[in-house]
């Protein structure tokens, strides 16, 4: 289709109409004088910065694109530099440039290297820029004609001597839209600290307003692979500087953002997935938040939370939860090994009881630990100085309540333990099935424990163990032993034999124990059972480091009233806690014996005598096995 000649004349025209403005630009831009182009680009960058500018090497280039390019450039006062940069690039306006104004639209500084220190006065080196700002936006006027500085593979070096600080951000890529035209001022780009890349933004809705510290809205995002973070709020500067808004940190492990952020966490399981959102009031030392919805691990929590960095870093919560499952932050204290069942000798990690202090009280309706399920429960957490204090003000666990406190102090290598807490009413079988792998006595009864113990690790805070133990236990059972029925057999026929007892139950009405703690040996203080049919007194003594007993004890059988004298038997239990011997005194069955009776008094040797008693106990069966062929006799 042909062109119509209209439409040819108007494209010829408007490309005469270039070749000519080209043509006058480039002529205008070779006749400038390039000193007074590279001196009006120093002032403005020296009234925008208040700062000298001194550089090694300029260079003018005006066409195609018209740039100052200056070369090993300083900047800042007398004596100290607080940026340095390889190279800065001014880009100048052409419009201006044509009407023989010198006016840069926009910076760019290559390879810079930024400092910043906070000295003990609390003031930073780049107060002259700060207040040179602050004056030109109180007057209303600004000597900065560009809109946007670049920064390529910066580096920024922090120092705080007020607070001890010292950080350096690497490989800075950012743009800054310096607001000569709207309100504003942005900041985007990357970044690295700490060995990760991360990608950020700011934006400051009035700057004019925050550099006289009055309020203006703020936004920020930064985003790495250990934590994303983003606050939508307001910042102040009047006294202090200041932030209100709405927080939201999400991290995919706490405990790598934690270790990023250069506060390790003891060793194992728990600190995954994080996530906060809350209202928060920052300042340059601490931070408040409001409104906490929290979520760690699974576990969710509402509450209050406040952070203090003035001194010593100090974290305080008051946190309420429906469900909480702290298994993982406690799958790490294995206080004996798997498999021999021997206190375990691996050292405590006590590296989180040092650095940062934690104040923390929470409550849950519903709690899990390990295999234990716990109801209403409140706690209270508190780390400071290297000592932790858990205090139970009430948990309903094992059909009963808990309440008490634990503490451990941090000595060297070694913990020192100190508990304190009761169990009221629960059911004893569960209860002391779980903490100690006793399963033995059932029933409904209070545990009372103080203890104190000091040791690199379980096994030598099991030998250290000093305090005492109580336990009253009502309407119960021993589990695995007829005693009655044993005691029955025996009072019939003495020397019928121990038999397999170890099954049934043993009823009782009232249960005490009493027992003493020193350097890991348990002596017996008071240990008595009251039944219906059968009584039991103990003496002795019990090893925490071996996890054995050594033990005496007398069986009673419990007569009608009127009877003749009850029917009493010794007896030893010694062995390991989860399977001890228990086994009769044989020399009482055969002094009850009446065929058996006279040949001990007859032989008055004592090895004649004790090999007259071992040879009846392999007739018997009244070995150390504890068992033998039911119902024998030699009577």
């Amino acid at each position: 289709m042909p062109i119509p000649h209209g439409l040819k004349r108007l494209g010829v025209s408007i490309t005469a109409f270039v070749a000519v403005a080209l043509l006058a630009a480039g002529s205008v831009t070779l006749l400038l004088d390039r000193d007074a182009v590279r001196a009006a680009v120093e002032a403005q960058v020296r009234a925008a910065t208040g700062m000298e500018l001194t550089a090694g090497q300029t260079s003018v280039s005006l066409f195609p694109t018209p740039t100052v390019t200056y070369r090993d450039v300083r900047l800042g006062g007398p004596g100290e530099a607080v940026l340095s940069i390889q190279e800065l690039t001014a880009n100048l306006r052409m419009l201006a440039l044509v009407l023989r104004r010198f006016e840069i639209a926009d910076l760019v500084l290559t390879d810079p290297r930024i400092t910043v220190r906070r000295g003990a006065d609390g003031l930073s080196n780049w107060e002259p820029l700060i207040e040179r700002l602050e004056g030109q936006s109180k007057a209303g006027v600004s000597a900065v004609s560009f809109s946007e500085v670049r920064i390529k593979n910066g580096i920024l070096t922090y120092q705080d001597d007020v607070r001890g600080l010292s950080e350096v951000i690497a490989d800075i890529d950012v743009s800054l839209a310096w607001p000569s035209i709207s309100r504003s001022f942005a900041a985007t780009g990357d970044f690295n600290w700490r060995g990760e890349r991360i990608d950020g933004s700011m934006s400051i809705a009035n700057f004019a307003s925050a550099l006289s510290g009055e309020r203006s809205g703020l936004r920020a995002r930064f985003s790495s692979a250990p934590v994303k973070i983003a606050f939508d709020g307001t910042i102040t500067n009047r006294t202090n500087l200041a932030l209100d808004g709405n927080l939201t940190v999400d991290s995919a492990s706490l405990r790598d953002a934690l270790r990023w952020a250069g506060h390790d966490l003891p060793a194992g399981a728990g600190f995954g997935r994080f996530s906060l959102k809350a209202r928060a009031n920052a300042t340059e030392t601490s931070i408040a938040l409001a409104n906490v919805n929290v979520e760690l691990d699974g576990n969710v929590a509402e509450g209050v939370m406040s952070y203090g960095s003035n001194g010593r870093q100090t974290l305080h919560g008051t946190l309420a939860a429906d469900t909480l499952d702290i298994t993982p932050y406690i799958s790490t204290i294995r206080m004996v090994t798997g498999g021999s069942r021997d206190w375990n000798r691996q050292p405590f990690d006590l590296s989180g009881l040092s650095g940062n202090d934690l104040d923390l009280r929470l409550s849950a309706a519903r709690m899990t630990v390990g295999k234990t399920r716990i109801g209403r429960t409140a706690l209270g957490l508190n780390v400071r100085d290297g000592a932790l204090m858990l205090s139970v003000g009430e948990a309903q666990v094992f059909g009963g309540v808990a309440k008490g406190s634990f503490n451990v102090t941090r000595a060297d290598a070694n913990a020192g333990v100190r508990a304190q807490f009761q169990l009221l009413d629960v059911d004893l079988e569960t209860c002391l099935g779980e903490l100690f792998g006793m399963r033995r006595i059932a029933g409904k009864g209070t545990l009372g424990v103080t203890l104190e113990a000091v040791g690199a690790n379980p096994f030598g805070l099991a030998q250290s163990l000093d305090g005492r133990a109580t336990l009253t236990g009502r309407d119960g059972a021993l589990t695995g032993f007829n005693v009655e029925q044993l005691l029955k057999r025996l009072e019939r026929r003495p020397l019928s034999g121990a038999g397999d007892f170890r099954s049934g139950r043993t009823p009782f009405d009232t249960l005490n124990v009493a027992l003493r703690l020193n350097d890991g040996i348990a002596t017996t203080e008071d240990v008595r059972l009251d039944g219906p049919t059968v009584q039991l007194a103990l003496t002795g003594a019990a090893s925490i480091p071996s996890r054995e007993f050594d033990l005496k004890g007398v069986a009673t059988l419990v007569s009608a009233a009127g009877a003749a004298r009850p029917f009493e038997l010794p007896f030893v239990i010694q062995g390991p806690w989860d399977d001890p011997l228990i086994l009769p005194d044989s020399e009482s069955l055969l002094r009850r014996s009446p065929a058996s009776a006279p040949l001990l008094d007859a032989v008055r040797d004592r090895r004649a005598r004790d090999a007259v008693k071992s040879a009846i106990e392999r007739l018997t069966g009244g070995q150390r096995s504890g068992t033998a062929p039911a119902e024998k006799s030699t009577e």
